[in-house]
């Protein structure tokens, strides 16, 4: 089955920075878009970031531009969030996301179980 596990989350000081690992199996990684989304407390969750199947094209959410990127390595059926220069607005639970089509269900979310980046001195 689709399964995704996140990891490298943790509590940072404002200016620092984590990089948060998202490790994929029962599909083919590589012919997906991969995607971070993150909830703060209250709030909706939100896109921060898509990349591409192969690499070649990333997005990015206003608030993360310059400071965030994202990164996969297909050999390892991996993503990354490299997150730096943290702010205390970037708190939130971050999850990995990927739409993916197995036969019989068609396309379907699947979202791994977050990882916890708190911001605070």
């Amino acid at each position: 089955q689709v399964q995704l596990v996140e990891s490298g989350g943790g509590l940072v000081q404002p200016g620092g920075s984590l990089r948060l690992s998202c490790a994929a199996s029962g599909f083919t990684f590589s012919s997906y878009p991969m995607s971070w989304y993150r909830q703060a407390p209250g709030k909706e969750r939100e896109l921060v970031a898509r990349i591409t199947s192969n690499g070649g094209s990333t997005n990015y959410a206003d608030s993360v531009k310059g400071r965030f990127t994202i990164s996969r390595d297909n050999a390892e059926s991996t993503v990354y969030l490299q997150m730096n220069r943290l702010k205390p607005e970037d708190t939130a639970v971050y999850y990995c996301y990927a739409q993916v089509y197995l036969s019989g269900t068609g396309f379907s979310p699947y979202w791994g179980q977050g990882t916890q980046v708190t911001v605070s001195s």
